[in-house]
């Protein structure tokens, strides 16, 4: 009997069972094939192996995430990308170690400490997302007490997976979790692991030398943005519904800050598996999907969960998402532009504290948005509609919103008369007096040329 995670009801979900062989020829019933769509399909020329994320740019995607003729199955060809698997404990003497790793090799430093979160030893079990180097993580953790004084008491460990790209990483989270159980009831045991590893094991291209490449492109102008399905099957239903619950209004606090490529660090205590969705749903405020859209401003590249280990990869990032369970980062101020502790959201920097007040056009953006979402729920639940989903509600709503934004401030910027007017400002859901900074932020840093003439007037 497997015992249940800390996680939140809404974020448990399935594992998709693999595929059958010879399945190419048989399609799948129709009740499966939108929650099968895999791995996404690459430009002619592009490796397959890129990092499972969406920042800006793209084919115009609303209303157009299916090709005529082709089945989920058809688009999306699913490749395992698994690079490592690894087995964390924790030592009375030495602390995090990697006890166990395939291939033998492979440099996991720092591994150890990201797959532990700080202050798990609270916990009973959790699940963590993390990046190391260019790959993207997935452990689970489990703790068990034993009655052994070396181990005073209990037992630590995390089994946990390295790729490429995370979008088919919560695939393998309830192998994960039945691994690190085992583990704990039998330590040394690794032959399931070493049969996964074989089995899932990811076949990197190659430099020409003979040389696995060390990382993928992160370019974003690189990849075939169609991007609906590869958010989809990230993470699990409930993910996006929790998220509006739990910030409410504030979404569009958070919204603001993604489009303009701050630097997010969101605090909270173990468990940190829930507050890695948080990440998840905070990069997706961002998304745009008409072309050439945010190619020349920073990507918000999600990290996920970071400690100490990360302060110095974080001096030089311009643009994340990340979350913490160390406390210590608040006074690293340098590190970040918006501290998120718990629901209350924070800045130190002078001109972005405008910001964090919601006006009267936020509340109406949510006012909308909340209920769009009444609609759908009462929809699937009195008319059986289950053709849609929160899930795709949100990141519809955000996209269509930023849409609407970049595709004023475009047309304004190719006019002769390249000047943005109050009603301008109205037409992109903007409040032209109180979301004035929002906008001068907006147009330096996508670097539009136009010319804001609104009076500065003060705002309730």
């Amino acid at each position: 009997m497997v015992e249940q995670s800390d996680r939140a009801p809404l974020l448990d979900w399935e594992e998709i069972p693999p595929p059958v062989p010879n399945s190419a020829a048989q399609p799948p019933p129709a009740h499966t094939a939108a929650a099968q769509p895999t791995e996404r399909r690459t430009t002619p020329g592009v490796s397959a192996t890129g990092t499972g994320w969406i920042s800006g740019g793209g084919d115009n995607l609303l209303g157009s995430f299916h090709f005529p003729g082709l089945t989920a199955r058809d688009q999306w060809e699913e490749k395992d990308q698994i690079v490592a698997v690894f087995v964390v404990t924790f030592d009375t003497r030495s602390g995090n170690m990697v006890e166990w790793c395939l291939p033998h090799d492979i440099n996991l430093d720092g591994v150890e400490f990201k797959s532990m979160a700080s202050g798990s030893h609270r916990i009973t079990s959790d699940f963590i997302y993390f990046r190391k180097g260019c790959y993207f993580g997935l452990a689970c953790f489990a703790n068990m007490p034993v009655e052994s004084e070396v181990e005073r008491g209990a037992r630590m460990k995390s089994v946990g997976i390295l790729s490429p790209s995370y979008t088919l990483l919560y695939r393998y989270m309830h192998f994960l979790e039945n691994q690190v159980r085992h583990q704990l009831q039998c330590p040394g045991e690794y032959s399931p692991l070493e049969a996964f590893y074989e089995d899932k094991k990811a076949v990197l291209p190659s430099t020409g030398n003979g040389l696995v490449t060390a990382c993928p492109t992160w370019s974003v102008t690189s990849i075939n943005r169609c991007m609906h399905p590869e958010m989809k099957i990230t993470h699990p239903a409930g993910c996006m519904s929790q998220f509006i619950q739990f910030f409410g209004e504030q979404i569009m606090v958070l919204w603001k800050f993604a489009l303009l490529r701050k630097r997010l660090l969101i605090f909270s205590p173990p468990p940190v598996g829930v507050v890695c969705y948080r990440v998840y749903c905070c990069c997706c405020l961002a998304n745009v999907s008409l072309p050439g859209i945010g190619v020349s401003v920073p990507e918000l590249r999600p990290f996920f969960y970071i400690n100490i280990a990360d302060i110095t990869t974080l001096e030089s990032e311009v643009s994340y998402v990340a979350c913490t369970t160390e406390k210590i980062f608040e006074e690293k101020r340098e590190l970040y532009d918006v501290y998120i502790d718990n629901q209350n959201v924070k800045t130190h920097r002078s001109h972005l504290m405008p910001l964090l007040r919601v006006n009267a056009a936020d509340k109406e953006k949510y006012r909308k948005l909340t209920e769009q979402r009444q609609l759908l729920l009462y929809s699937q639940e009195v008319e059986e509609d289950c053709t849609s989903n929160e899930e795709d509600l949100f990141i519809l709503f955000f996209m269509e919103l930023n849409n609407r934004i970049f595709q004023t401030l475009s047309e304004v910027a190719g006019s002769i008369d390249p000047t943005l007017t109050a009603e301008h400002v109205r037409a992109m859901g903007l409040d032209p007096q109180c979301d004035r900074f929002f906008l001068m932020d907006l147009l330096e840093v996508y670097g539009y040329d136009v010319t804001l003439v609104i009076d500065n007037l003060c705002c309730p």
